[in-house]
């Protein structure tokens, strides 16, 4: 089992850059895939993007490619969303989630993940 805690998000202006993190309890971090994910107001959550239990494989939205990169760090049992070129509809609440996996697999639903934070807000003014 594993505990998740984001931190990082804020109100920013659009264009600027944010990093959320994402602190995991446990000595078992590396067996799991991580995902990031958002919710806005009224709106479903939706998949950010992924990374696989070594780093080495990462999945992302088509519309966040090229601005948003996962990124993590096994020691310290982190792992990081930069966001870069923000817009005003990138404001919703950041979730990242884990999914215990070995493998490459691209995982983009809600119900692939079992374990959840709690979110942290980030906030994009036009």
């Amino acid at each position: 089992q594993v505990q998740l805690v984001e931190s990082g998000g804020r109100l920013v202006q659009a264009g600027g850059s944010l990093r959320l993190s994402c602190a995991a309890s446990g000595r078992t971090f590396s067996s799991y895939t991580m995902g990031w994910f958002r919710q806005a107001p009224g709106k479903e959550r939706e998949f950010v993007g992924t990374i696989s239990w070594s780093g080495g494989t990462k999945y992302y939205t088509d519309s966040m490619k090229g601005r948003f990169t996962i990124s993590r760090d096994n020691a310290k049992n982190t792992v990081w969303l930069q966001m870069n070129s923000l817009k005003p509809e990138d404001t919703a609440v950041y979730y990242c989630a884990a999914r215990q996996s070995y493998s490459g697999t691209y995982y983009y639903t809600v119900a692939e993940y079992a374990y959840w934070g709690q979110g942290t807000q980030v906030t994009v003014s036009s």
